[in-house]
Parts: structure tokens; C-alpha cells; sequence
């Protein structure tokens, strides 16, 4: 039996991040975490969350690619049964206007940060059995829309556009990969961007977000605040840094410090140095992603490959734009760094696939 040999850049990129990740998360959380009784309190249960991330990475890199696939429809319906529960009474827990959490017994998590995976996984499975046909619009392309719009409805009537967003930009880079049609795509593309405005000016709240990205001096101390906050950070900063754990905007000025907008501490604590490192971390991970997507050769593994790694990166680009101002609040946290039980377990579960991709790639692929 031949040996399987790991990407181990792309698994240092992974390690690197999530290293970076934990270290921030104990400069930046304390300020939150005093108020319960415990400084270490956010911090341990990051490490614990980090601990099962790398438990499911190696549940990923073991587990059978052949099975996944044939088993993606049924694990893809439970995900959907999953995120319609939080709808029910009881079971969907509201934290800040949003249905994103379900709360069992003795733990919450939230049901769309498993549906992107799920997607994904679907997606893969489903293209490779079409093939060619994705070329079609009626037999191809229609019924992928189809799927993927009951996806994104559900998800923005928690609210969550941001999340929705993000699985429909997956979505359409893995028909690209997959070679549907680019005149399909790209008046796809812009029917997604005209509907995502419209959403976006249908809401209070998000029509809120857009004014304060467009002007967030107008109300500095309202809507304006949360990227003020942010920028005020990241600009602070300069180019080496105050120094890990110096930050003056965790304390209180910046909400989410330690989860959404962790990065624009990082950058206040680590300069831009300390971000563009970041970045290039990301840049490897993408890379090194979609080379392992490429030399899969195609179908399911080669789909699959480049959907984890096109969701993850997209995730990244997102909340560093929102970070650094170039794009409204979104509400999506930074991959391998921010803190959340639910997106580390997944993030790191995702990883371990794209390595079982890798270490199935032959000798003289590679």
C-alpha cells in the first residue's frame, strides 16, 4: 500500500493561523472575560474548541473520501434539518436580533457554520456526477441555483445575509471550477449582486450598516462607532505595533474584540507587519488549497478540494475588508482566529479533508 504523504505547507499555513488565532484571543479577551470571574475564561474555552478542531482535522485526513461522497446527499439533509430547528421555539436561541444558535441541553452551536461545509460537500458530489452536463442551464445549472437560493432564504431569514452571501459566492466559484457556462456565470453574477442590494436596502438594521460604512462619522457615537472603532485600531497601530497584549481599543471600545473584529487588534497589537503576515499566511493556504484541488485531476475530490479552500478564503477576505472599512459589516469571523466553538470545530474539520485530498494526490502527480 502506497504511503500517503500530507500538503505540509498547506498544513503549516493551518497551523501558523490557528497559533496566531489562540494568541489573540488571550491579548484580546480578557477585558470581556473579567467580568465572569475568570481573565482565562474566553481563552481556555478557545484552546478546548481548538482541541476538537484538531480531533475532527484527524477524523477528516482518516476518513474514507468514497463514503463521504456516497453518504454527502443524507449528511446534506440533516444539515438543512439542523438549521430549520433554530426556527422552533425553544430550540433557535436569538442573540442580537439573529436565529443563528441551537441551544440543546448542555451545549449551543450554530447550524449555518455546519451548512457551509455541507454545501460544499453536496455541491462537489453533485457536479461531479453531472459533468459536462453543468454546461446545460436547464439541466445543469437550474437545479444547482435551485438548491442553493432554498439555502441562502433560509439562512437570510434568521437573519444572516453575510453567511448567505458567503455560501452563494462558494457556490458560484465552484461552478466556475467545474465549467459551467461564462456567459451563465456571469449574468448569474450579476443578478446575485442585484438581489444582494436589494436585501440589503430591505432591512433597517442592514440599511443602518450601509450608512455607517459610507459615512461612519456622521453618527461616530451610533451606527458609526463599531468602524471607527475599527479603523482606529488598525491605523494605530503603524507598522510594528503597539506590542502583544498594549492594545487601548479592547478595552470596551471595540466590540467584538476577540471574534469578528479580532484582526483589527491583531493589526493595533502587531502593526502591519503583524497583518500582512496574516495575509500571507492565507495567501499559502490558498494556494497551496488549490494546488492540491488542481492535481486531484477533477471530479469529487478536485471539487471538493477547491470548495473548502474557495469558502475558507472567501471567509478571510470578507472580514478583513469589513476590518479595514472597504466593505459593510457582514457579521462573518476570520478563519483560524477568531474565537467560536462551532467555526473552529468546522474550519478545522475541512482541513483535514483537503489533506486526505492531498495525501491521495500519486507520487507522480505531485
Amino acid at each position: 500500500m502506497r504511503k500517503q504523504t500530507v500538503d505540509y505547507l498547506f498544513l503549516f499555513s493551518v497551523m501558523a493561523l490557528t497559533a496566531i488565532g489562540s494568541i489573540m484571543v488571550f491579548s484580546a479577551s480578557p477585558t470581556m472575560a473579567v467580568k465572569l470571574g475568570d481573565s482565562y475564561y474566553f481563552l481556555k474555552r478557545h484552546i478546548f474548541y481548538v482541541l476538537l478542531g484538531f480531533a475532527a482535522l484527524m477524523f477528516g485526513l482518516r476518513l474514507s473520501l468514497q463514503k463521504l461522497q456516497k453518504w454527502s446527499i443524507l449528511i446534506f439533509s440533516m444539515s438543512i434539518v439542523l438549521l430549520l430547528l433554530v426556527f422552533i421555539p425553544g430550540l433557535g436561541k436569538q442573540i442580537s436580533g439573529s436565529l443563528r444558535w441551537l441551544d440543546l441541553a448542555f451545549f449551543s452551536f450554530q447550524p449555518s457554520e455546519v451548512v457551509k461545509f455541507t454545501t460544499v460537500l453536496f455541491l462537489a458530489a453533485l457536479l461531479a456526477k453531472m459533468g459536462d452536463r453543468i454546461k446545460d442551464f436547464y439541466r445543469g445549472l437550474l437545479p444547482v441555483l435551485a438548491l442553493v437560493g432554498i439555502i441562502c432564504g433560509i439562512i437570510i431569514a434568521q437573519p444572516d445575509l453575510g453567511t448567505a452571501i458567503a455560501i452563494g459566492a462558494t457556490a458560484f466559484m465552484m461552478l466556475f471550477a467545474a465549467g459551467a457556462n461564462h456567459w451563465h456565470l456571469l449574468g448569474l453574477g450579476v443578478v446575485s449582486i442585484m438581489g444582494a442590494i436589494s436585501l440589503a436596502f430591505s432591512s433597517a438594521y442592514r440599511l443602518r450598516r450601509i450608512v455607517a460604512f459610507l459615512n461612519p462619522w456622521q453618527d461616530p457615537q451610533g451606527v458609526g462607532f463599531h468602524i471607527i472603532q475599527s479603523l482606529l485600531a488598525v491605523g494605530s497601530g503603524g507598522f510594528l505595533g503597539k506590542g502583544l497584549g498594549a492594545s487601548k481599543q479592547k478595552f470596551f471600545y471595540l466590540p467584538q474584540q476577540f471574534t469578528d473584529f479580532i484582526f483589527a487588534i491583531l493589526c493595533e497589537e502587531l502593526g502591519f507587519l503583524g497583518g500582512a503576515g496574516v495575509v500571507a499566511l492565507f495567501i499559502l493556504f490558498t494556494t497551496r488549497g488549490l494546488r492540491i484541488a488542481y492535481m486531484a485531476g477533477g471530479g469529487f475530490e478536485s471539487n471538493l478540494a477547491a470548495g473548502l479552500v474557495a469558502w475558507l478564503t472567501l471567509q478571510a477576505l470578507i472580514n478583513i475588508l469589513v476590518v479595514v472599512g472597504l466593505i459593510p459589516t457582514t457579521g462573518i469571523p476570520l478563519p483560524f482566529i477568531s474565537y467560536g466553538g462551532t467555526a473552529t470545530i468546522i474550519n478545522l474539520f475541512a482541513v483535514g479533508i483537503v489533506l486526505n485530498i492531498s495525501g491521495h494526490i500519486t507520487g507522480a502527480k505531485k
